[in-house]
């Protein structure tokens, strides 16, 4: 009979059926809670939340011992025994929601030491690659003339320009004064005499 009602499935191949659920499944947004949590413990640790707690301890110190008889909540002679249960139930939420704060932070520090040390890797390679850039650039600045150096490569090429200008317009000129004058003295003692 109880074959009847539910049947078997075949193996692990086929799929259960799904089930009815009475209410729906809860699933939180662990990022808006963990969010939540933060703000929490944020707020806990500010003195705006010591004051208040403070003096709502105060007040319920305060009601309790000398309010009114009958709309006295928690006895003197139990030791406030429910203002203790509640701090009991506020400090036993606050610790877990406490640490899972500290754990989002520490996901956070993790991600952020990632970055960094990637950060810091891709420093370290930009920087190897200008120290080999600028190094290279030394050798190469090296092997280029320095202006003091061309300026007297250009002063030796022009002194040799001028020399020899000058020697070939001394070789047109005695070569023009030949050609006027047949014998060579009177060539020259015109030309001394020219000078």
């Amino acid at each position: 009979m109880a074959e009847k009602n539910h049947p078997r499935t075949n193996g692990l191949d086929t799929p259960r059926t799904a089930r009815t659920r009475w209410f729906p499944r809860l699933s939180p947004n662990p990022d808006a809670f963990g969010h939540a949590t933060e703000n929490f413990a944020r707020f806990m640790g500010t003195p705006q939340f010591l004051l208040y707690m403070t003096v709502f301890c105060v007040l319920w110190l305060v009601w309790n011992t000398w309010g009114p008889e009958p709309l006295r909540f928690d006895s003197v002679a139990l030791g406030f025994t429910l203002l203790t249960l509640m701090l009991s139930l506020q400090a036993s939420y606050a610790a877990p929601l406490l640490l899972l704060a500290q754990n989002r932070q520490d996901d956070r520090d993790r991600v952020s030491m990632r970055q960094d040390r990637e950060r810091a890797e891709r420093n370290l390679l930009d920087t190897e690659y200008l120290t080999r850039e600028i190094a290279e650039l030394r050798i190469a600045l090296r092997e280029v003339a320095t202006r003091d150096y061309v300026r007297s490569e250009i002063r030796g090429l022009l002194e040799e320009l001028i020399e020899a200008n000058d020697a070939r317009d001394e070789g047109q000129r005695r070569g023009q004064q030949r050609r006027r004058t047949p014998d060579g003295s009177a060539s020259l003692s015109k030309s001394a005499g020219d000078d």
